[in-house]
């Protein structure tokens, strides 16, 4: 018999209700839809909408960055039990975990949400269904203390960046999942120009990994230097999972618009901070879910939410998705 090559290929056909799953290597989804992870309502916007009371929000930044990749956005809530994002994870094509600024420690919060989300990826990857996660600052904080077992104190450092800064690269970070394909031009703009978004008061150290032994796990890819010197994990991978993460903020040079917070928005530094969602979704483009049908994903897209002029009422968000009013509470 011939030899022949195997081919991997999913094909989802559908009929009357039954699932045909067949299996090529090059197969691609280019309707990809993206979860991004809500958070808790910060204090400020609480009282720009009291009567309102929501429970979380998303920085329409976030939901930009991944269309301007190709890619539609479900919401995903917080506070929810376990099999709601058993159950949407199945639909999903991978989760953005955004910055922000809340607590790990809140019960039935981003946190908590978090932990469902990574033990539910891991799962499907272990059985063969690839499903990648982005975490960005805070989101990226959270997968390293997620993973660290969610111990007291954290496993993060106190540091402080709110600057535009170039990335150092590891000597081998050519061979890594997230930059081996990397266009030259888009290296050398990072590498070269202040065009990384920092926004945050703690972040992770190799002494972060190497304390609670995760460096076999998670691969840093570059650091940066904060305003006190010090060196910051700046992007990072998992080596067996297609988890990433990144302490600066890509979405920001293009879609957020605060003129004090001076983020970088030349043509370069958008080329150089689109590279990151568009390695993403295409990282995405590898998961085989799916919803129903059009009707269902008509129910959980983010089209039926409406972004608030959030900026104008003094957030450093120019717009923002607000979920699940509870309405005034009384004291």
């Amino acid at each position: 018999m011939k030899a022949a090559l195997l081919f991997v290929v999913v094909y989802f056909l559908r009929c009357e209700g039954a699932v045909i799953v067949k299996t090529t290597s090059d197969a691609v989804n280019n309707r990809p839809i993206i979860g991004v992870l809500s958070q808790e309502q910060s204090m400020y916007l609480h009282t720009k909408y009291p009567e309102e009371n929501y429970t979380s929000y998303i920085a329409s930044s976030y939901v930009k960055d991944v269309e301007a990749s190709g890619a539609r956005v479900v919401p995903i809530m917080i506070g929810k039990d376990r099999s709601y994002y058993q159950e949407l994870m199945q639909k999903i094509n991978g989760v953005l975990m955004p910055g922000g600024a809340t607590y790990f420690n809140q019960s039935d919060g981003f946190a908590d949400a978090g932990q469902h989300i990574l033990d539910i990826a891991k799962e499907l990857n272990d059985a063969g269904d690839y499903f990648p996660i982005f975490g960005t600052c805070l989101g990226f904080e959270l997968l390293i203390i997620l993973e660290s077992g969610r111990g007291d104190p954290e496993n993060r450092i106190r540091c402080y960046s709110y600057d535009n800064l170039p990335l150092n690269f590891t000597e081998d970070f050519r061979s890594s999942k997230m930059f081996k394909n990397a266009p030259e031009d888009v290296i050398n703009l990072l590498k070269n120009e202040d065009v990384t978004v920092n926004a945050h008061q703690f972040c992770i150290v190799d002494e972060n990994l190497k304390s609670h032994n995760l460096t076999e796990h998670w691969r840093v890819t570059s650091h940066s230097d904060d305003l006190y010197g010090v060196t910051f994990i700046a992007s990072v991978e998992h080596t067996r999972y297609p988890f990433y993460g990144v302490q600066f903020h890509p979405e920001k040079s293009a879609f957020e618009w605060k003129l004090n917070k001076h983020y970088p928005s030349s043509a370069e530094a958008i080329k150089a901070n689109r590279y990151f969602m568009d390695f993403f979704v295409n990282e995405c483009r590898k998961s085989f879910h799916t919803f129903e049908n059009a009707a269902e994903e008509n129910q959980y897209v983010i089209y039926n939410y409406e972004p608030h002029f959030t900026g104008v009422l003094g957030s450093a968000y120019h717009q923002c998705y607000l979920f699940e009013p509870r309405g005034t509470v009384k004291g």
